[in-house]
């Protein structure tokens, strides 16, 4: 699922904090979310292995390892799939509506007053103006090359690049080893038993209180009143 910064950074210092810790299982089953917080996450994973080079990080992809969910798992030393997973998805994304004709068409007419020329840059009730729209569009292709660049760095000489690799595709888990993007096939408790050699499974999964969930939810309803556009790694 989409989760946040916080609670997974918890999570990861609770495991290197427990003293039998082999090693490290990344469970993901994300379709994107915030390059920020997948950004943090990253960092986050590869601090800790500097600080405990001993413990392996495995993410062990579930359904979906697209985009931001893809951000965070090439962070690991590598990755599982399953051959029908869907994985990849390494492009960035904008979008929003536009309702100029639909106005027109009623009748409605738009007053819109901002302080700062460009305030209202990408407003859905005004005609698109080109220089916002490469402006936005900068913005993306830096974003969309901060990830390149951590893919290329996560996944080293493993990667088998083509001119489709970060154009935004998804692959199956069976593509997506022969591609690069992942190591090999297996399950959380396959790669318990097989690779870190541990039968054992302790989940240290951060739980949120229902009081942190709805402050998150009232906080990102506030922020999408204010903001009006969807934006992400997705």
């Amino acid at each position: 699922d989409v989760v946040n910064a916080d609670t997974v950074i918890a999570s990861l210092k609770s495991a290197y904090d427990s003293k039998g810790t082999k090693g490290i299982i990344l469970r993901i089953n994300s379709p994107g979310g915030s390059p920020v917080q997948a950004g943090m996450i990253n960092d986050e994973i590869k601090r800790q292995r500097k600080l405990h080079p001993s413990i392996p990080v495995y993410a062990v992809v579930q359904d979906i390892c697209a985009s931001g969910g893809y951000y965070i798992a090439v962070a690991a030393d590598k990755i599982y799939v399953d051959k029908a997973s869907i994985v990849g998805s390494i492009g960035v994304l904008m979008d929003g509506f536009g309702f100029t004709g639909a106005m027109e068409k009623v009748g409605v007419e738009r007053r819109l007053m901002t302080a700062g020329s460009n305030k209202a840059m990408l407003d859905p009730f005004s005609p698109v103006n080109p220089k916002h729209k490469e402006f936005a569009q900068q913005m993306l292709d830096q974003i969309h090359a901060q990830f390149i660049t951590v893919v290329r760095e996560g996944r080293g000489k493993r990667l088998k690049e083509t001119p489709e690799t970060f154009s935004g595709l998804f692959w199956s888990g069976e593509s997506s080893v022969e591609m690069g993007l992942a190591d090999a096939f297996g399950s959380s408790d396959y790669v318990a038993r097989e690779v870190i050699k541990q039968e054992n499974l302790v989940d240290f999964t951060a739980k949120e209180g229902l009081a942190d969930r709805f402050a998150k939810r009232l906080g990102a309803s506030v922020s999408a009143s204010f903001l009006g556009k969807k934006f992400g790694l997705e």
